[in-house]
């Protein structure tokens, strides 16, 4: 056996070994037998209210894509919800797994519909982002949001020929203003992307970091600095395309 022989056979058995270990390691976190605290075993289920990690964007995946688990989650998070029936309204359009949101954490007005998984992200957005970052920049905390509602069946931007809209199956939110604790309204008009830090005013740091970290819950984040259409609000969703904009 050469040189280069005996180096494959030893890159072979490390693999294996690996292989081994990593069965080995998984076999005991399911069987219960390797006691492992809930915030750093994979299988754990996503609860809102504990601090993030590395493994809180896959917890939050399962969740997603089990909707007894999505439920179960969503049980955990401060708002007042009904579920809603599955429902088809047209071509490509309806929703499943949806909740009726009469008030998030924060006061909503009206109120809208969501997926499941949608509005999960939401509340891990306004427990982790939304409420720090409201009292980093502002000192008080955010007890409103302003929307232009969730679900419709339309295309993107309404226009004939596009694809559907994530509106269209309850996945997407449009958001056009936060309200502060004394009363004061900062509009989403007043983001300001590619504006030097230097030159950015309390409400505009606001509003970037606010949409900085949504994409950490949501696959789309879109806003000002992506097109016109976005001009005066900031559009989360959960789909099939990443996107932070």
């Amino acid at each position: 056996m050469n040189g280069s022989d005996r180096h494959r056979e030893r890159g072979m058995r490390a693999l294996l070994l690996g292989v081994l270990l990593a069965c080995l390691a998984a076999w005991s976190l399911l069987s219960g037998r390797l006691q492992v605290p809930d915030a750093w075993n994979p299988w754990a289920p996503l609860r809102i209210d504990d601090a993030p990690n590395w493994l809180t964007g896959f917890k939050l995946g399962r969740a997603s894509g089990d909707e007894a688990a999505c439920k179960t989650a969503l049980a955990g998070a401060h708002m007042d919800w009904t579920p809603l029936e599955d429902r088809v309204t047209g071509e490509g359009c309806g929703f499943e797994s949806a909740v009726r949101i009469e008030r998030s954490s924060v006061e909503v007005g009206e109120a809208f519909a969501l997926s499941c998984r949608a509005a999960l992200s939401l509340a891990m957005w306004e427990r982790h982002v939304l409420q720090p970052v409201a009292r980093t920049q502002t000192g008080q905390t955010v007890v409103g949001i302003e929307h232009y509602g969730s679900y419709a069946c339309r295309n993107l931007y309404g226009e004939p020929g596009r694809r559907r809209s994530r509106h269209a199956t309850a996945d997407a939110l449009d958001v056009a203003a936060f309200v502060l604790a004394d009363g004061r309204r900062v509009p989403v008009t007043a983001y300001a992307p590619g504006v030097p830090e230097a030159s950015l005013g309390p409400d505009a740091r606001l509003l970037r970091d606010l949409h900085a970290g949504a994409c950490r819950y949501f696959d789309g984040v879109l806003g000002p600095g992506y097109n016109r259409a976005h001009a005066d609000h900031f559009h989360f969703d959960r789909g099939s395309f990443g996107i932070c904009r």
